[in-house]
C-alpha cells in the first residue's frame, strides 16, 4: 500500500527526523470557542442530510486539535484507523502528511475513498512497530468489542514519543445510543424500535453487535495503568469551556462529557 510521501509499513522509511516529543505545545486556539462548538453541533444536526459538510468541518477540527498537541501535521506519518469514507485521511494529507487510512468495513468506504486506503481490522494492522508519528481514531472505540485490544494496537503501530489521538461517544452521554439518542436511557432495545418507527428504516447500530457501551470512568483508570504511553490529556472533545475539569467528576462525566477526547503519547 502506497500513500502520497514516505511509504507506510516499513519503520523509518522516508521518513523525515522525528520532532522533538517533549518540547512546548501551542495553546488550541479555538478552544475554549462558544463559535466552535455550536458550528459543530449544528453540523451535526444535518449529519443525515448533509454528511460531506458535517464531516468535512469535523475533520478540520480534529486535525487542528492533533496540530495543537502534535505539532504542524507536514512530513508526518499518520494512521487513520476506522476512518470510514477517508474525510479525516484526506485533511491529513492536505496539511502535509502521509496519511493511510484503514477501514475495517468495506461499506465505510463509500464509492470514492482515498487512494491507498486497506480494508483491515483495527485490531491486527497490517504494519510494523512503530511506523506512525500519530496515530488517529475518531468516534470507532464505542464500536469495538475490546477497547483495549483496539488501543493496545494503536500503540504498537505508534513510534515511541508519537501521538495518539482516541475519541468515542460514551454511552451514558446524550447521544450515547447513536440515533437511538437519547431514548437509549429507557433501554437499548426501546430506543431502536422507536427509531425504525419513527424512520421506517432498520437502525444501522446495534447494541452488542456494533455498538458497545464503553464508560468514562473505566477506560480513563484502564489508559493510566498502562505503562506503555503517557496521558496527555483527557476532555471533553465539543465542550467550549473546562473541557477537561469535566472529566475529572465521578458520575458527572458520564452524562457531561458527550465525547471524551484522549491525547497519548507513546513512551520510550
Amino acid at each position: 500500500m502506497q500513500a502520497p510521501g514516505p511509504r507506510v509499513g516499513r519503520t523509518g522509511a522516508g521518513r523525515p527526523p522525528a520532532r522533538p516529543a517533549d518540547g512546548p505545545r501551542r495553546p488550541w486556539r479555538k478552544d475554549p470557542s462558544f463559535r466552535r462548538s455550536a458550528a459543530l453541533f449544528r453540523a451535526f444536526l444535518r449529519e443525515q442530510d448533509d454528511p460531506e459538510a458535517c464531516y468535512t468541518l469535523l475533520a478540520q477540527d480534529a486535525a487542528d486539535q492533533v496540530e495543537a498537541y502534535g505539532g504542524p501535521l507536514d512530513g508526518r506519518t499518520v494512521v487513520d484507523i476506522g476512518g470510514g469514507g477517508g474525510y479525516f485521511t484526506r485533511e491529513f494529507r492536505r496539511r502535509g502528511a502521509c496519511a493511510a487510512l484503514f477501514e475495517p468495513d468495506p461499506r465505510e468506504l463509500g464509492g470514492s475513498p482515498p487512494e491507498g486506503a486497506v480494508v483491515a481490522d483495527g485490531y491486527l494492522l497490517p504494519l510494523a512497530d512503530g511506523t506512525a508519528d500519530v496515530c488517529f481514531s475518531s468516534n470507532v472505540l464505542e464500536h469495538v468489542d475490546d477497547p483495549q485490544t483496539f488501543l493496545s494496537e494503536m500503540v504498537r503501530v505508534t513510534r515511541p514519543g508519537g501521538l495518539i489521538y482516541v475519541s468515542f461517544t460514551n454511552w451514558l452521554s446524550p447521544w450515547g445510543g447513536h440515533e437511538g439518542a437519547p431514548w437509549h436511557y429507557l433501554g437499548a432495545r426501546r430506543a431502536r424500535d422507536r427509531y425504525e418507527r419513527r424512520s421506517g428504516r432498520p437502525a444501522k447500530h446495534i447494541l452488542g453487535e456494533n455498538l458497545f457501551a464503553v464508560h468514562v470512568g473505566p477506560t480513563l483508570r484502564q489508559v493510566r495503568a498502562r505503562t506503555d504511553v503517557t496521558v496527555v490529556s483527557a476532555r471533553s472533545r465539543y465542550w467550549p469551556f473546562l473541557a477537561g475539569a469535566v472529566t475529572r467528576v465521578p458520575g458527572l462525566r458520564e452524562f457531561a462529557t458527550w465525547n471524551l477526547l484522549l491525547i497519548l503519547r507513546r513512551c520510550p
